[in-house]
């Protein structure tokens, strides 16, 4: 295990499992670091033929530590050190099939990395949100691109602009998940798939991905995102979305003027 992040092959599969459940998964700098080197190393590596994305306990991630974004907007943490952006270039640049199982949580970057797997599997009573705004802050991994090409203009905004969680079974019914099941069976229904894209022709799997996403545009909107959300962070508004999150408050942005 590397820094919260349980790493093994089985049968051809790649598996990556968010290893902090006392923390609900929450990703940290060293863990972003850790999938992402995994990630690029599996494209070189003639022994993983399919990644699978998964989370220990029962909880796939409460999204990023807010301890970073919080040192980030004191200035004890530059914004040029966080480490996503290696988990979000292997995203982008993502040739071999990928998979996710999630059970539990999945907020904000959990539900943003979903929309580069290929398969996603969810379970029935997942909660779903992608709270940005909540924050201050704006999509990130693509999101704003892809996740209303996914399930449309209506719903992604309100997912991002509201905050409110979908479950499972909304999740599927939309198109942001291929299927929603009974929690205790996410992880092997994933791995079982996981193994199945492994037995392929993986050259025509790779042909098949490439034909189907453009990683040089979805690596210019990561890029603008990550510009305009590092910007965010040191604004004013999401120092106070930060310090009403540790005081246990409502924000209150009425005193802020654009």
């Amino acid at each position: 295990m590397t820094e919260h992040v349980r790493i093994s092959i089985e049968d051809g599969v790649l598996r990556l499992a968010l290893a902090r459940p006392d923390k609900k998964n929450a990703l940290t700098m060293a863990m972003y670091a850790a999938l992402g080197n995994a990630l690029a190393r599996a494209e070189t590596d003639s022994s993983v033929r399919a990644v699978l994305i998964e989370a220990e306990g029962d909880v796939f991630t409460a999204g990023n530590d807010l301890g970073d974004f919080a040192a980030v907007a004191a200035g004890t943490l530059a914004r040029e050190d966080m480490t996503a952006h290696l988990f979000l270039d292997a995203l982008a640049h993502a040739r071999k099939p990928y998979v996710a199982a999630v059970q539990g949580l999945a907020v904000g970057v959990g539900v943003t990395l979903l929309l580069h797997c290929d398969l996603v599997f969810v379970a029935e009573d997942a909660k779903l949100s992608t709270p940005f705004v909540n924050l201050a802050l704006v999509p990130e991994a693509a999101s704003s691109v892809l996740l209303q090409a996914r399930i449309g203009y209506a719903r992604a905004y309100a997912m991002f602009a509201l905050g409110e969680p979908i479950d499972g079974r909304t999740a599927a019914a939309i198109g942001l998940a291929n299927a929603a099941l009974p929690a205790a069976e996410v992880r092997a229904k994933a791995l079982n798939a996981a193994k199945l894209l492994a037995s392929k022709p993986l050259g025509a799997l790779q042909a098949t991905k490439e034909l189907m996403r453009d990683s040089k545009a979805i690596a210019a909107v990561m890029a603008k995102e990550m510009a305009i959300f590092g910007a965010r962070l040191r604004s004013p508004e999401t120092a106070e979305a930060l310090r009403a999150f540790a005081e246990r408050r409502p924000p209150d942005f009425r005193k802020f003027v654009d």
